[in-house]
């Protein structure tokens, strides 16, 4: 930059930059990266966030991709109630007994009945199945809903990751056969895989969770599973068989094929908000947040080289670049405030994680070219701008597929694989995520979380192979399977 260009402000440009850097401290580096980047910020309501623009629109993001897959799954989109009472809980022992230590309660002077705030929704969407379902013909039955849930579970806030109250979408089905259930229990985990790989650029372990970790009342829970740059695991997103528990709990019945009453199967599955916070920690950098060029709410920014003899003419070029891209479908703006130096613009956008940024001054209206600059990468080059557009889709793309690439490699990285305890020790106090073959006894599994300061079972990975012959590597005993172990967020 030369002293001639327009309004310099480098007092701004340092409240720009981060104090913390992400290899050396990501417990203070994350919500200061959160906080600088305008994803959220803390509420005066203890527990509890905002999620501010920059934010919501990932999420907002994600609703239009899996609206979208949902409608091909034939998943229709509901609401219910926020309140459920009492006794709805106390219907499924299992599933009342698993979200007791959550559950936020208010008094209801008017029915002398307790409401809870939901925790999540399976009691009282049942409830109004149980009115629904009547004949196969009413089956399957598939709703999601788009809510907020309520967990009074956390003391120390992580925004995105740990809130009382977060977002999530919680789908809800009913089958005629237990092969009708299991096929869409597996078919969601993967629409779950695809999301987080395909759309946020987070590459996933897809798994079985153990009994021990199995969702309250379900026959089973599937799963898939971040591993974060700090050693520890995010549950990203689930699917589980509820069995028949909860159709028998709430008289869902209906008239078979063969005229006699049916008892039917039932799925529910969900994911967060907090895959947005597994995006932030895993791409994120020490200039600030990096977004995948498909949820980023602006993909492309054109900052201007200003200086006071070629403004005018910049900016028109700028402008008229801003309208070609954005006929071309690319999400476009131009920063063309007066208050701000370019430099001081070039780390406002780095620090708000924009895909590319696109250079424009006299030296390159001269050289009819626009510099390109990647924000995952810094990589920097020139393009012809008889041709932005294409190239601009081109290097999207390519951008995409590179954050996926690098955050495959960390994870692959991170991976041990151990047959003994004190390889399992070594490996968890590197901060791995740790296969090691186990007995899945839910005892042991709790001895094993107390011993190690709250290393959990992540997941049993759909394609390991059975551990032949193998002892658990904790209790000695016979191994029944493969198990992730990490801490967890």
């Amino acid at each position: 930059m030369t002293a001639t260009e327009t309004k310099k402000e480098p007092s701004k440009e340092q409240t720009l930059a981060m104090s913390v850097k992400k290899a050396e401290n990501l417990a203070e580096w994350y919500p200061e990266v959160v906080l600088k980047a305008q994803m959220a910020d803390y509420s005066p309501v203890k527990g509890c966030m905002v999620i501010r623009p920059n934010g919501y629109s990932i999420w907002e993001a994600m609703q239009r991709y899996f609206n979208e897959r949902l409608r091909e799954l034939k998943v229709e989109n509901a609401y219910f109630p926020l309140f459920i009472p009492e006794s709805f809980f106390k219907k499924e022992a299992e599933h009342a007994e698993g979200f007791s230590p959550e559950v936020a309660w208010i008094a209801n002077k008017d029915e002398g009945e307790r409401l809870a705030v939901r925790p999540t929704s399976e009691t009282i969407m049942y409830d109004m199945y149980g009115k629904w379902v009547r004949s196969y013909r009413d089956l399957p039955l598939r709703i999601n809903q788009w809510a907020n849930v309520v967990r009074w579970e956390t003391k120390a806030t992580k925004l995105f990751l740990r809130t009382r109250e977060f977002l999530w979408q919680e789908g809800h089905c009913v089958y005629e056969t237990k092969e009708q259930c299991d096929d869409e229990v597996k078919k969601i985990i993967m629409e779950y895989k695809a999301l987080a790989e395909g759309l946020l650029a987070l590459p996933v372990i897809v798994g079985k969770k153990t009994k021990h970790e199995t969702f309250a009342g379900a026959e089973y829970s599937l799963t898939i599973e971040t591993f974060m740059p700090d050693g520890k695991a995010l549950q990203s997103g689930t699917s589980h068989n509820l069995g028949q528990g909860f159709a028998r709990a709430f008289g869902i019945n209906f008239l078979g094929r063969d005229g006699q009453s049916h008892v039917p199967w039932q799925s529910s599955w969900g994911f967060s908000t907090r895959l947005i916070g597994a995006l932030i920690m895993t791409h994120g950098d020490d200039k600030g947040v990096v977004i995948p060029p498909k949820v980023a709410q602006t993909q492309v920014v054109i900052v201007p080289i200003l200086f006071d003899k070629t403004k005018d003419v910049v900016l028109a070029e700028c402008r008229a670049l801003t309208d070609a891209l954005k006929k071309d479908g690319i999400r476009v703006m131009l920063d063309d405030r007066d208050d701000h130096s370019s430099g001081w613009k070039f780390n406002d956008w780095e620090l708000k994680g924009v895909p590319l940024r696109l250079e424009l001054g006299p030296k390159d209206l001269e050289k009819k070219q626009v510099m390109l600059v990647h924000r995952h990468s810094g990589k920097k080059h020139a393009v012809s701008l008889d041709n932005v557009a294409d190239v601009v889709h081109n290097e999207l793309e390519q951008i995409q597929q590179e954050m996926l690439a690098k955050a495959r490699t960390f994870l692959d990285a991170s991976i041990v694989q151990v047959t003994t305890k004190e390889e399992f020790l070594d490996a968890l106090e590197q901060k791995k995520l740790v296969l090691a073959p186990f007995c899945c006894e839910s005892t042991v599994e709790e001895e094993l979380k107390e011993a190690t300061g709250g290393v959990t079972s992540r997941c049993i990975p759909l394609d390991a192979p059975e551990p032949k012959g193998m002892t658990c590597v904790w209790s000695g005993k016979p191994a029944k399977a493969m198990v992730y172990f990490a801490k967890a967020y």
